[in-house]
């Protein structure tokens, strides 16, 4: 990874022109987008969008082929997960990578465990598993002991971004948080993804489910052949808008630049 000179001026990532082709296939083309600090962005697309390829490409996964990203002003060039999570960047993925037979505080360190006297520090990881909990609010589970296999959906949702937090994450990805999730886990993770904006984390929260979307984001992005359709606060879009610009590219309520023409 590398880092250029600094424009304080600039979001937390900024995505200028980014493009990524897969051989002949060109993923994305011209991307650009800003993801500020302390507020949830919405990346909206239908399938084949291009959205799976944005967020690998900012989780290091996919280096970008054109364009150009910054991280706190300064220009970056990732070459691995490691580099974007140096940053500050974490991702979780869908299926939460958790494991089923480990309890909470165990995969909250997963990898990265701490060691006192050549043995596990037991102790230290789980005080802080339960401050970084308490911290997000997550009062649902029964001990942080039990096992990730024995929790509903929200619960495993809200330790994989715990684990994030504790990696001390200044922007987090969730892909498709509330997929396959009841309407109370449902509220859960929603209620989660407020308090990490509100904690001064950037979120960027890949979903298909609107009305999520509209409860939760400040900001809205819609994807449309690998490009950005339209970007902007969320008041400037609508249900029928965004189904527009994810279908067409195009919406007569929305101009390109996110702006209401209503």
């Amino acid at each position: 990874m590398t880092l250029q000179e600094t424009d304080p001026g600039q979001p937390l990532l900024r995505l200028a022109g980014v493009g990524k082709n897969f051989g002949p296939v060109e993923a994305l083309h011209g991307v650009d987008l800003d993801i500020p600090a302390g507020q949830v962005t919405a990346l909206l697309g239908d399938n084949g969008a291009g959205k799976s390829t944005l967020i690998k490409c900012i989780s290091g996964i996919h280096a970008t082929d054109r364009g150009a990203m910054y991280w706190q002003g300064r220009q970056i060039h990732l070459h691995s997960p490691k580099d974007a999570s140096d940053l500050g960047i974490a991702t979780v993925y869908q299926d939460l990578a958790l494991c089923d037979n480990l309890d909470i505080v165990a995969n909250m360190f997963l990898g990265r465990e701490l060691t006192k006297h050549w043995q596990l520090d037991e102790i230290t990881m789980e005080l802080s598993a339960k401050k970084t909990l308490q911290d997000l609010r997550v009062v649902t589970v029964r001990s942080i002991r039990q096992p990730v296999g024995s929790l509903s959906g929200g619960q495993r949702q809200s330790v994989a971004v715990a684990r994030a937090i504790m990696q001390e994450a200044k922007m987090v990805i969730l892909d498709e948080p509330t997929a396959a999730l009841g309407v109370t886990q449902t509220q859960m993770v929603l209620d989660l993804i407020a308090r990490l904006a509100e904690q001064h984390i950037a979120v960027l929260v890949i979903s298909h489910n609107l009305i999520d979307v509209m409860a939760v984001a400040d900001r809205i992005a819609v994807m449309y052949l690998g490009t950005i359709a339209a970007v902007g606060p969320k008041d400037q879009f609508d249900n029928q808008s965004i189904v527009e610009l994810m279908t067409t590219g195009t919406s007569s309520r929305v101009n390109n630049g996110g702006t209401s023409e209503q």
